[in-house]
């Protein structure tokens, strides 16, 4: 495969400036402050003065010495916290902004869906703004015509297609948007989050037409989500971005474990709170979950209620000794260590999330929810005793035929 997109040592930065207001500022203020500055460009009109308004500037660089490669056919996946400098790449990326530093070089014709409304006339029709952006796009008419039919059968418009697309609604918006930058014909497609504004039928809709672009095709995907479970549907490969700097490419299970957290970690310590030191293991067909506490009074029920999601944050299962009515946990001490062992389910392998509630059964001490994420890795897996490899649970299954 040709690289159709290569990055080297690109920056982006942005000047940034505090303005020092007062909370209240009078008629009568702006007055007096201009008679004063005016007055002291008189008197000494050599001197810099500074106002109340002056601005302090500040240099942030949303992107810093990115580089990367990517190949004709690949399906990327940028993932990161919010600020984390996804969307500036994504605007250089499609020459709307232009790099600080560094370089870009784009091989093919290029299709952005990054916002709302993005590249259509409020005052044109939905049938009008089809051919503009064809034409933006450096497509004839008669290729534009070609698939014409495409796009407004994929868009579901039919209908509203000679109205002005101000009347229309965001999802009305993204659906044309996305079918004429899909259907066009770009070499390039890149979509950000977007899509996240259609309805899940639509978005199920989108997936599979990006993932056959890229794989009938040979076009390149650069996508953008929130949305973990699209990320692993759609994408072969990931870039991680914190704080300006990126990692990859990655594959979708190295991103997705950057993007979430630190997921090899198994124990975590509670700083200045009654839970000292929370650890998990699985032994076989065992979870252990153990919680040691310091309280400063005596506690008649330690109580250590779970919840085990997966990384999506679904529930998988959870219990509490309080509403299990567990007295024999009864312990008149204030520190020791609770433990709780999980006969069943079995985890498969994945990554999940821990979250604790921990209290006397009359008073809550601590919720912490997801603190505490962990791997379960099962190394050895035996053939006489077969287990299910579909969700997270492993279920052994015995089959009978007559």
């Amino acid at each position: 495969m040709s690289t159709v997109i290569t990055v080297e040592n690109l920056g982006k930065k942005y000047t940034l400036r505090h303005q020092q207001r007062e909370q209240y500022t009078a008629l009568r203020d702006v007055i007096t402050n201009g008679v004063r500055n005016f007055s002291k460009k008189i008197f000494s009109p050599f001197t810099p003065h500074s106002s109340p308004l002056t601005a302090s500037q500040e240099d942030f660089w949303a992107l810093k010495d990115v580089s990367f490669e990517v190949k004709q056919g690949d399906r990327i996946g940028i993932i990161g916290r919010n600020g984390a400098g996804k969307s500036t790449l994504l605007k250089i990326l499609s020459r709307i902004t232009e790099p600080t530093t560094g370089s870009i070089r784009i091989k093919g014709r290029v299709a952005s869906l990054l916002e709302v409304g993005t590249g259509f006339h409020p005052e044109l029709t939905g049938r009008e703004n089809i051919f503009l952006n064809g034409a933006i796009l450096g497509m004839g008419r008669a290729e534009i015509k070609k698939k014409f039919d495409e796009i407004v059968d994929f868009a579901e418009i039919e209908k509203f297609l000679d109205t002005p697309v101000k009347r229309y609604s965001s999802g009305m918006y993204v659906r044309l948007a996305f079918a004429v930058a899909a259907h066009l014909e770009p070499e390039i497609l890149i979509v950000d989050e977007v899509l996240a504004v259609g309805d899940a039928q639509f978005q199920k809709k989108c997936l599979g037409k990006m993932e056959d672009v890229s794989a009938k095709e040979g076009r390149t995907v650069i996508f953008v989500s929130h949305n973990i479970n699209m990320i692993e549907s759609l994408c072969t490969k990931t870039f991680f971005i914190n704080n300006g700097s990126l990692k990859g490419p990655l594959t979708v299970k190295e991103g997705l474990l950057l993007y979430i957290g630190e997921f090899n970690k198994k124990e975590i310590a509670f700083k200045d709170k009654c839970l000292t030191l929370v650890k998990v293991k699985q032994l076989n067909e065992f979870i252990e979950i153990t919680a040691e506490y310091n309280l400063d009074n005596k506690i008649k029920l330690p109580s250590l209620g779970f919840v085990i999601s997966d990384y999506y944050g679904n529930p998988i299962t959870g219990s509490n000794p309080v509403i299990d009515c567990q007295d024999h946990l009864v312990i008149p001490k204030s520190q020791g260590v609770v433990k709780v062992v999980i006969e069943y389910p079995k985890l498969l392998d994945g990554i999940y999330r821990l979250s604790l509630w921990f209290g006397d059964g009359s008073e809550d001490f601590i919720q912490a929810k997801d603190c505490l994420s962990f791997e379960v890795v099962n190394m050895v897996k035996k053939r006489q005793q077969p287990t299910s490899d579909v969700g997270h649970v492993a279920a052994k299954c015995y089959w009978e035929f007559s």
